[in-house]
């Protein structure tokens, strides 16, 4: 059965879910170093709360959710259209190689024209190999290097 791109339901929790906690695994987030559920709620809360300018797709076949992607809108001061940021996307790892990370990037791609925006752009480790390799055929990585200061 094809694989079907859609917006995050709010009846989708139980399926998110497992793909939330293995997106955070993969990065580290699991254990003594998990998110706070709080955390995890408000990210829930916020894709379903029209005031929030977050949103979710998810990759559905057969009934069982197999991927998701969050993303969001923001201003810039180097364009004049807002740009898109697609902060997760995940991949049951069962399911990689199959397109599926694919259609979800090309999904949000379709959501930032709707919206207005002029470019989509997102980060990942240096060690995700696997991600980089599709991530080279879907955008050009302009050798930003990410600095981060926790408060």
């Amino acid at each position: 059965m094809p694989t079907q791109i859609r917006p995050l339901a709010p009846t989708d929790y139980l399926g998110w879910k497992p793909l939330w906690d293995g997106y955070n695994a993969f990065y580290g987030r699991e254990g003594e170093t998990a998110l706070p559920d709080a955390i995890t709620q408000n990210t829930w809360q916020g894709f379903h709360n029209p005031v929030v300018p977050m949103f979710a797709l998810v990759a559905q076949s057969e009934g069982r959710l197999l991927g998701l992607t969050h993303y969001l809108f923001h201003v810039s001061t180097s364009r004049l259209q807002p740009v898109c940021y697609l902060q997760d996307l995940f991949t049951l790892p069962a399911c990689r190689g199959q397109g599926i990370g694919k259609a979800l990037i090309e999904a949000v791609y379709s959501e930032a024209r709707r919206a207005g925006a002029c470019r989509v752009y997102w980060q990942t480790q240096h060690h995700n190999s696997a991600g980089r390799a599709l991530y080279d055929k879907m955008a050009e990585h302009k050798g930003f290097i990410v600095y981060s200061h926790e408060l």
